[in-house]
């Protein structure tokens, strides 16, 4: 297929929001395919994070969430390269979204290594005393696989994103990197809920 409805284009456009030049790219590398082309943008907004992974983030912002009960409140600071970015409709989109994953799923930590040393010990430890009776030349393997779980369970960026299963959170913010040409990095989250210790 070498022509491409301006229409076509413009549906995927308002699907995702990058540019038309970059859908059109898209359904031209997938034949039309709408559901092909959204995988070809995601792939390609991964390499732009990748390009972009190294450039300083001096801005931000912190976004912040209050549960309509009152008995949960999220802060996320977020970091991108210009106060432009920080306060564009896409970024301001991806901290309430980060706030509301936080709510939703109570992660540990940002990233792995974002987990204190001493509850990653303590997960080794209990996964270890469950695989004590298995052979001891897969122990290994079976405990990073744990860990590997507990990770895409508890750590932010690994959890898959509460409205939409299908990518995880750090999909969701290298869609976001791709969309705004600047790198983004989710610094710090505080979760605090009614009654709960700290």
């Amino acid at each position: 297929m070498s022509e491409i409805s301006a229409e076509k284009v413009k549906a995927l456009r308002e699907k995702t929001g990058l540019g038309m030049m970059k859908c059109k790219e898209a359904l031209l590398a997938s034949g039309g395919d709408d559901e092909k082309a959204i995988e070809y943008l995601r792939k390609q907004g991964l390499k732009t994070a990748d390009k972009k992974s190294g450039r300083a983030t001096e801005q931000g912002w912190i976004g912040s969430y209050v549960h309509s009960n009152g008995k949960v409140g999220v802060l996320v600071e977020v970091a991108c390269e210009s106060d432009f970015v920080a306060k564009g409709d896409d970024f301001q989109g991806l901290l309430k979204d980060l706030c509301l994953q936080i709510t939703a799923m109570k992660p540990l930590a940002v990233g792995p290594d974002d987990v204190p040393e001493k509850i990653k010990e303590s997960e080794r430890a209990i996964y270890r005393e469950q695989v004590k009776d298995k052979p001891d030349n897969i122990v290994e393997k079976i405990l990073d696989g744990k860990m590997k779980a507990f990770y895409k369970e508890r750590c932010l960026l690994q959890q898959e994103f509460v409205k939409d299963s299908s990518q995880t959170v750090q999909d969701m913010v290298t869609a976001v990197i791709a969309k705004v040409g600047e790198n983004i990095t989710v610094r710090r989250f505080v979760r605090m809920e009614f009654g709960a210790e700290a």
